[in-house]
């Protein structure tokens, strides 16, 4: 099955690319373009793809879950970790027949719901609106090339 998706389809031109210094050259306009007429979905796709909206869309996702992955990857392997070097030490009772195995491995729930919830926010906050935008601008775009 073929899907027509011009965020797929088309390359992400500028990302990644180093320029003559050894530096990444810069991803292309710092706003949204306007459409030329006869431009095809992919090239519009590829003028948001480059325009500073998007970019900035991205820079607040990564900024938000690199630093959450790495964080949360930390906690669930000094658990694993810890659980695997230390069994006296996990298997310490704290009240009656919980020990602290028990309320680590509570604890890995605990920060699941916590940093999904923060997720959210972080995204309804801080990203939803700008994306929405973006696509709808995109869309105005894909529907005056068409005509």
């Amino acid at each position: 099955m073929r899907l027509d998706d011009p965020w797929y389809d088309a390359l992400a031109s500028g990302w990644g690319e180093l320029d003559g210094a050894g530096r990444f050259a810069p991803a292309g306009p710092s706003g949204p373009a306007a459409p030329h007429c006869g431009n095809s979905a992919a090239e519009i796709y590829l003028e948001v793809q480059r325009s500073g909206a998007f970019q900035e869309v991205r820079r607040r996702y990564r900024r938000f879950v690199l630093p959450a992955t790495v964080a949360f990857l930390a906690w669930y392997l000094a658990y694993v970790v810890v659980a695997i070097t230390e069994p006296g030490l996990m298997s310490r009772a704290v009240a009656g027949a919980v020990n602290v195995a028990m309320i680590a491995g509570l604890g890995q729930f605990l920060t699941t719901f916590l940093l999904t919830w923060a997720y959210v926010r972080h995204a309804r906050l801080r990203r939803d609106r700008a994306a929405l935008e973006l696509r709808w601008e995109t869309q105005e775009m894909t529907r005056e090339a068409g005509r």
